[in-house]
């Protein structure tokens, strides 16, 4: 039987997917190990694969990849939250799906396994059965670390590419114990308001750490607008702080005049319903 393969670099993910049959249905499953929703559509891929034969050359391949740590890979494929299943054939996507609907997955790796050379799909008599697939759970941006820190903050070197219209902001000495929430949330109200257009990101412009980042960055980048920036790897303070002061608990996040627009998503319907939104920030003005 099939199962669920864990890929963790991307010379893994590209030998993986050139050793398949262009007929070949490869079902990518987008996780991160922090959010509960994937451990649940972990259960039902895993459940899933076993119900289709081993063959070889392989008719169908479920191919597991930590989002944050192949980031790339997670941009290549337009990952916004997680859970996240994409099914793909001859390299062309069929079907993203977002979200631990396991239901909708089930009916969609179904429907294109039974459009494949040799692939068959499992009836509803085979070993998963739909009444056995649980609830769905929330998506959660892939993005956001956990709300209490394990490790150091890794401090990343705040430079810039020559294109990128961007000026770092400099982090101010982490704050002590004694001193009050009042205080973080005036620092941070000064932050948000440090440039007219504020980007909070996991890294640096020319070093992002994280794929929603990268995409936000290119964003400014291709409207050739003129931002600050600030690394919230570097200060957890600002990186936990930020969460409760804008009551938005994921990253990147993008300023505007002291007013938060949101993540990725939010700067993407804003352009797409405002072709015009940032122009007055563009260096081209």
């Amino acid at each position: 039987m099939s199962a669920l393969i864990e890929i963790t670099t991307e010379a893994e993910f590209a030998a993986q997917l050139s050793s398949l049959s262009p007929s070949a249905l490869v079902v990518l499953y987008f996780h991160t190990p922090w959010a509960a929703p994937c451990a649940q559509m972990r259960t039902v891929l895993s459940a899933l694969a076993s119900q289709y034969p081993a063959t070889a050359p392989p008719t169908i391949s479920f191919i597991s990849i930590n989002a944050e740590e192949l980031p790339d890979i997670s941009e290549e494929y337009d990952v916004s939250a997680v859970p996240f299943v994409v099914c793909l054939r001859s390299g062309q996507i069929l079907e993203s799906i977002s979200g631990s609907d396991a239901m909708r997955v089930r009916d969609a790796i179904e429907r294109h396994a039974g459009r494949g050379n040799g692939a068959v799909a499992p009836g509803p008599a085979d070993g998963v059965h739909r009444a056995h697939i649980p609830p769905a759970l929330s998506a959660v941006p892939r993005d956001d670390g956990p709300i209490t820190a394990t490790q150091s903050p890794v401090a990343t070197p705040d430079a810039v590419g020559p294109a990128a219209n961007a000026t770092p902001v400099a982090a101010a000495p982490t704050l002590t114990p004694e001193q009050s929430k009042e205080a973080l949330f005036a620092r941070l109200a000064e932050l948000v308001k440090a440039a007219p257009v504020m980007l909070f990101m996991k890294g640096t412009p020319s070093s992002p750490q994280c794929g929603f980042s990268r995409q936000l960055v290119g964003i400014l980048r291709e409207r050739s607008v003129k931002y600050g920036f600030f690394n919230i790897l570097a200060d957890e303070d600002v990186r936990q702080g930020l969460k409760e002061f804008a009551d938005w608990p994921t990253f990147p996040q993008l300023w505007v005049g002291g007013e938060l627009v949101g993540g990725l998503d939010i700067v993407r319907e804003e352009i797409n319903s405002d072709p015009n939104f940032l122009n007055d920030y563009s260096v081209n003005k």
